[in-house]
């Protein structure tokens, strides 16, 4: 049985969907059905409602947030008498393989850009830092594609050093997931934005700390908030056969799709594949991997089988 992420020892408080849903007080819906549906990955059930229970109170809870961060930055500059460009508050969104970490990214960018002082919204994933296949092919890798080992580290930290240090702009490398792969000379430019949202399967991942006390950046270092999204494996198996169906008929009939070959599998033969790679790639990560980083988030969005967030854990001041 699923344990609560709360109890009488946790560092979380948590509130049913109901509670949740009552915070949020007065904010405004600024999303119209339309975009909603837009703003939707191929299998997630996001509708209005979802928006309105749980994305519009982390909203506002956000914008507290990010308001105070602004307001001690001011107070440590007129102590330092520096006079640095404020920098970008980034929030780190994490979860397993088909929990619907992008959309969950998407919708906030959306009503984060949408405060009265409409604020520069940037989002980037981390699957631009993935090594290039051809690298992961030597190195034996493939099999541990979106593994920890599998990202060039070094090129996330110093683009996200250059992030906080307010460099502008900062490129990072754009991933295609009809080829499969890191897409050459291709680039995303950040400029100075006034928050930055990152999302990737082990953003919240740390290493053993080093014997002599030298400092190892982890990525989770310069976050300044971080979102996990929770469900139990059998409902994230169940939702990645469903999304490894829908591009069985869709993406994957481009010739040019790196799974091209499933395109004409029926529905067992379908649902046996993207089972087996579940098991052998996916759940072994969410395992050894993405699962054991889910109490170091400062927000816990836990999903039922239905992609409805049934329970929020938000981490104690």
């Amino acid at each position: 049985m699923e344990q609560r992420i709360d109890d009488g020892f946790s560092p979380y408080r948590s509130y049913s969907r109901a509670d949740w849903a009552a915070l949020r007080a007065d904010t405004p819906m600024t999303l119209t059905p339309t975009e909603v549906t837009q703003l939707r990955s191929l299998h997630d059930r996001l509708d209005m409602a979802e928006v309105e229970d749980i994305y519009l109170p982390l909203s506002r809870l956000l914008s507290m947030y990010v308001a105070a961060t602004q307001g001690l930055f001011r107070a440590q500059q007129g102590f330092l008498g520096a006079t640095d460009a404020k920098l970008p508050y980034i929030i780190g969104v994490a979860g397993s393989v088909a929990v619907g970490k992008s959309t969950t990214a998407r919708v906030l960018k959306a009503l984060l850009a949408r405060w009265p002082n409409v604020p520069q919204v940037d989002l980037i994933t981390t699957d631009g830092f993935l090594y290039p296949n051809a690298v992961l092919e030597r190195e034996g890798l493939m099999e541990k594609k979106g593994f920890p080992e599998s990202y060039d580290l070094p090129a996330l930290l110093r683009f996200l050093t250059d992030i906080k240090a307010g460099r502008r702009p900062v490129r990072a490398p754009v991933y295609s997931h009809l080829v499969y792969d890191v897409m050459p000379n291709h680039w995303v430019e950040v400029d100075r934005p006034d928050i930055l949202i990152v999302e990737g399967l082990n953003v919240l991942q740390t290493g053993r700390p080093p014997k002599d006390g030298k400092a190892i950046p982890f990525v989770s270092d310069f976050f300044d908030f971080s979102i996990y999204l929770d469900a139990d494996e059998e409902v994230l198996l169940a939702w990645y056969i469903e999304r490894f169906l829908t591009l069985r008929s869709t993406a994957f009939r481009d010739p040019k799709s790196y799974f091209h070959r499933y395109a004409k599998l029926d529905d067992a033969q379908a649902t046996e594949i993207a089972t087996s790679i579940w098991n052998r790639i996916n759940l072994v990560n969410l395992r050894e991997n993405i699962l054991p980083t889910r109490q170091r988030a400062d927000l816990i969005l836990k999903k039922s089988a239905s992609h409805q967030v049934e329970e929020v854990a938000l981490r104690k001041l």
